[in-house]
């Protein structure tokens, strides 16, 4: 029997990034919020502390802070003339659980979207005409511009403490940071992160090519720092126990770190732990959402009432949740019909491994998440994309994130696996050897979508997410460039002595690390015929629903999503302060 709790105003799913914002923005505003996390409560103090949390094996392997695929995964599929099969382990991304979500084991990595990702149909199609596209590409549009999502960027940097050296401030060029970077209203909070050897040979190689390398942007903040809600975070001591892991250091930005310790001040503002959603239930019109539906941590069937709802979970479970709930009409690949799980992407990345000569330590246990030079001359429309025939593009850097051993065993190709020859190679070159790494841009076909798998289910008995996606020979072609010219910088290094390139080649394997940054399933758009939600990230068919996070993606931008997130999360809950909660009903009129 379910058991029906009082009534809040708000139920938020999900305690990472834009669960923490939106709910203590809410909150301090006067509303009842809940929010709903079927992890457990992690906090960097006990749970991230020294030595335990220096465990290769329980954060990296055993995915202590990532989705528990035994009772809830993902199935997989190339396209619809395949059965889709289960993921049993992570292996092509991590999904978070726990307090804090992804935005615990994250890498820190941090950036804004260029202005023209905000534009891509319409830039590309008007610089290089309609051919540029393939047939079967959906990229669109965002109803958003990036002007106007700038001060909300700015509003995240600081609350992060985002440390790094601005290249475009106010629409002038500054000498040391990204020359190709949007414009920006203010410095970054913290300055860059200090350079360890191998990123300082790659910028050399790089500024000797006539690109334009910088340091990367980082969420690490490299001084002691207090942010805009009156929280204190340390300096990064390049641990190197960063991606995959909490941060003992109070460093890496995190909610734990940065906001819900504000938030949980506040008297209207609930955080529960072990609670795994269900669905979203709706009246019986199906256009208003009455509450939410959960298993507690007793196993109980629970139901929360509330007046809004927001879907604040890891990007694609989003758009599972809207599937499980009826929200939104699924989308249709044969007849090119419906929006949810519409416009799935992931990321095109690629790399070029780079092998020294004895003389040139790399020491990669020397690093931090983010520490990295980066050049974008190849990302965005950065350079003339006309000859290539793509859209899209990549940042190529050199980035030290952690040497730990069980992980890290580079060696040439064709060296044996396994032996003597393994170990003979390991012992040479783990300390003279690092990749070039490419993270590229994804664009969305009409084949490639998420929906409910017909056979498998989770522990409590509901299907799991389908994945359905290849890449398209746009990305290809794309991966291909762009890796020869990490390939040519990568010849250039002082000490290489070998380069091995590996662009992205098809079938997309679930099988192969690529990126954590899933986006899509449940654009933002300006018509309900190809977005599920509109500006605002409210639902077209039940306004009192919002979705945030990367679903709300209409493709993928070659870089990271977090900044993205994080600024669409204020943008968002501004709106509903500002215009929603005065008025509650559709936020856009069409």
């Amino acid at each position: 029997m379910t058991r029906t709790l009082p009534a809040v105003d708000v139920a938020i799913i999900g305690g990472g990034w834009t669960g923490s914002i939106i709910g203590k923005e809410l909150a301090a505003n006067g509303q009842k919020v809940v929010v709903l996390e079927r992890g457990e409560p992690r906090w960097p103090s006990p749970d991230f502390q020294g030595p335990m949390v220096h465990d290769e094996l329980k954060y990296t392997r055993r995915h202590a802070l990532h989705q528990n695929a035994a009772q809830e995964t993902y199935t997989f599929r190339n396209n619809t003339g395949q059965t889709a099969l289960p993921m049993r382990r992570w292996t092509f991304a991590y999904p978070g659980t726990h307090l804090g979500g992804a935005g615990n084991h994250w890498s820190g990595a941090y950036y804004r979207f260029d202005e023209v990702e905000f534009q891509l149909r319409s830039h590309y199609t008007q610089k290089y005409g309609a051919g540029i596209f393939e047939d079967d590409i959906t990229a669109q549009d965002w109803p958003v511009r990036y002007e106007e999502l700038e001060p909300y960027y700015d509003r995240f940097d600081k609350l992060i403490g985002a440390s790094g050296y601005a290249g475009n401030l106010k629409g002038q060029k500054q000498d040391g940071g990204n020359p190709f970077e949007p414009w920006r209203s203010q410095p970054y909070p913290n300055p860059p992160m200090k350079v360890p050897y191998a990123p300082a040979l790659f910028g050399e190689a790089a500024r000797k090519l006539g690109y334009h390398p910088y340091v990367q942007p980082s969420a690490l903040c490299t001084r002691p720092y207090v942010n805009p809600e009156g929280l204190h975070m340390n300096a990064c001591v390049y641990c190197g126990f960063c991606s995959n892991y909490g941060c003992e250091h109070f460093a890496k930005a995190s909610p734990q770190v940065c906001i819900l310790p504000v938030a949980m001040k506040l008297p209207n503002f609930e955080i529960r732990t072990r609670t795994h959603v269900l669905r979203v239930e709706l009246d019986k019109d199906r256009k208003r959402a009455t509450g939410v539906t959960y298993i507690d941590e007793s196993g109980q069937e629970v139901f929360q009432p509330a007046e809004l709802v927001f879907l604040c979970a890891f990007s694609i479970n989003n758009v599972r949740l809207l599937l499980l709930s009826g929200i939104g009409k699924p989308y249709d690949p044969a007849k090119g019909e419906g929006v949810v799980g519409r416009n799935y992407t992931h990321q095109t990345t690629s790399g070029v491994g780079l092998f020294f000569d004895e003389n040139t330590p790399i020491n990669p246990f020397m690093g931090a998440g983010a520490v990295a030079v980066t050049m974008d001359d190849f990302c965005s429309d950065n350079f003339d994309h006309g000859p290539h025939g793509f859209v899209g593009g990549a940042y190529i850097q050199i980035q030290v994130v952690s040497g730990a051993p069980i992980g890290n065993h580079p060696v040439p190709a064709g060296t044996p696996s396994w032996g003597t020859q393994w170990k003979q190679a390991v012992r040479r070159y783990y300390n003279h050897s690092i990749p070039i790494t490419i993270t590229g841009s994804a664009l969305p076909t009409r084949g490639s979508y998420l929906d409910l798998d017909p056979t498998y289910k989770d522990a409590w008995g509901q299907p799991l997410l389908r994945i359905t996606y290849d890449f398209p020979d746009n990305d290809i072609r794309m991966s291909k460039f762009v890796t020869e010219k990490g390939d040519e910088i990568g010849k250039a290094m002082r000490g290489v002595v070998k380069t091995e390139p590996a662009p992205r080649t098809r079938p997309y394997s679930a099988a192969t690390y690529q990126s954590t940054h899933l986006t899509g399933g449940a654009a933002m758009g300006a018509d309900p015929r190809t977005s599920v939600v509109n500006r605002y990230g409210q639902c077209w068919d039940v306004p009192n629903v919002f979705v945030t996070g990367a679903s709300l993606f209409p493709q993928n931008s070659c870089y990271n999503p977090t900044g993205t997130v994080g600024a669409t999360a204020y943008w968002i809950v501004d709106a509903i302060k500002r215009e929603y909660l005065k008025a509650p009903g559709p936020l856009v009129r069409v």
